[in-house]
């Protein structure tokens, strides 16, 4: 090759390698979320950290969830005030998910009390098809680390859907009454509380009542202050049953 053409081939070599744009630097997206930190362990994981233990005598309360967990915890200066509770509720989750987060979020806070609130994305499909028996056996294997390390179980019910937004047609109404008639069941033999949303917030289609829920799904304030007394009230019972 000509001294030339070197020359020429090594010019546009590096015209085209200073062209090429270097990789981003981009935050994750939910979907890479789901390939890289399923369970989305990443969430919580500074606040865990910088959380004291109980102070002798507290009696703090776990609130683990979904988005409705989540989208609660705006409200709780006002409607838990002074109260040691701590929400670690994340969006979109379903009950394996949480499962996995269990002992991170809920165990290592070292709460007298967690309040699980779960099983209406997994109807949802978010994270593939489940069944009603799959949403219970996470739901059991959650009360059951509960209860092995000491912790008070409150079961939540489902609150009512007629229809998901997102994923319409799927008739989610009278899976959710199954489920939490099995909830309501398995917390009267296993020595955990149930409490009951459902009841006061459903309507005649056993979906959300419509002064409840923008979308039918998720609660407005009105929606979380008719559920905040009736937690209160489940929690009470979870800790006299511990005798504290």
């Amino acid at each position: 090759m000509h001294a030339l053409s070197r020359r020429t081939l090594l010019f546009a070599s590096a015209v085209t390698l200073s062209a090429m744009p270097l990789a981003p630097v981009v935050s994750q997206t939910p979907d890479d979320r789901l390939r890289t930190d399923w369970a989305y362990l990443e969430r919580y994981q500074a606040e865990n950290a910088a959380l004291a233990p109980p102070r002798p005598g507290e009696n703090r309360v776990v609130f683990m969830g979904n988005s409705i967990t989540e989208g609660w915890a705006k409200y709780f200066p006002s409607m838990f005030a002074g109260k040691p509770f701590v929400n670690r509720g994340i969006g979109g989750q379903t009950t394996p998910q949480m499962l996995v987060r269990f002992r991170q979020d809920v165990i290592a806070l070292k709460p007298a009390v967690v309040v699980i609130l779960a099983g209406t994305n997994d109807i949802a499909g978010n994270t593939g098809p489940s069944t009603i028996e799959m949403i219970e056996d996470n739901l059991a294997s959650m009360a059951e680390l509960a209860k092995a390390n000491g912790i008070a179980v409150v079961l939540s019910s489902v609150l009512p859907v007629y229809d998901y937004p997102w994923r319409p047609g799927l008739e989610p109404a009278p899976k959710i009454v199954a489920l939490n008639t099995w909830m309501k069941e398995y917390a009267a033999t296993h020595g955990a509380v149930y409490l009951d949303y459902h009841t006061p917030m459903a309507d005649e289609r056993q979906g959300m009542k419509a002064d409840l829920a923008s979308d039918g799904v998720h609660p407005n304030e009105a929606g979380y202050r008719i559920m905040a007394p009736l937690a209160e009230k489940a929690i009470a019972e979870a800790l006299r049953r511990q005798g504290r």
